[in-house]
């Protein structure tokens, strides 16, 4: 898949799923705006994909206006917006302090909804505008199988609600909503039938997404549990 000339921001992009998704857009040719909640992280990332690095704090409005702002400065079209950043919280509703639950949800939820609004101008401003978000198994209903926080299953419902709503209002302007629900995954492991699914099978399924003629609108990936 050929990515030439694409502009293309990942939040989450300093480490793990973030950085590789990064990584393999800039391999295919886009121009890449690496966020993430460390600039250094950010930087890192940046400097091995050519594109650009900026601090990205979902959990904070300030840091998520000046990375709209970031990219606003730098372009006049984003062509490709893909929410991966969302703060993991494991365990039970005890397990975790006030602060963590609250960070949880807001980094995931509120931030999500704030980043795409704010960068959704230049979305429509691109000919081909993809939004990607890595929701999770975890915001399927019914789905108990993560042992993730109930606070992180909060704030996966919450950008499930918030994607399908939005696909529903922006597909008539030819906007592109994809949301995937892959379950718990490993960063690295064998590709093979009954083994954990890996970062990279999800990343190929956010390329092979995006690489699609805009007659083709996937709404979701939802992934068979092992």
């Amino acid at each position: 898949m050929d990515f030439e000339g694409l502009n293309v921001a990942v939040t989450g992009a300093g480490r793990d799923t973030g950085h590789l998704l990064a990584t393999e857009f800039a391999r295919r040719g886009a121009r890449v705006f690496a966020g993430a909640r460390s600039l250094s992280a950010a930087e890192e990332t940046a400097a091995t994909t050519g594109g650009e690095g900026f601090a990205c704090d979902l959990g904070d409005p300030a840091s998520v206006r000046a990375f709209a702002e970031a990219v606003a400065a730098r372009t006049e079209r984003l062509d490709v917006l893909i929410n991966n950043g969302a703060p993991y919280l494991h365990g039970d509703l005890l397990d975790a302090s006030d602060e963590d639950i609250a960070a949880t949800i807001t980094a995931g939820a509120t931030g999500t909804v704030l980043l795409t609004r704010a960068l959704l101008p230049l979305l429509r401003a691109s000919a081909r505008p993809d939004i990607v978000t890595l929701v999770s198994a975890a915001g399927e209903p019914g789905q108990h199988r993560s042992r993730a926080h109930p606070a992180f299953y909060a704030a996966k419902h919450a950008q499930s609600g918030f994607t399908e709503i939005l696909s529903d209002r922006l597909r008539a302007e030819g906007v592109r909503v994809i949301s995937l629900y892959p379950p718990d995954f490993v960063q690295r492991g064998e590709r093979v039938t009954g083994a954990a699914l890996t970062a990279a099978s999800v990343v190929d399924c956010v390329l092979f997404a995006v690489g699609q003629p805009r007659d083709c609108f996937i709404r979701e990936f939802r992934f068979e549990q092992v």
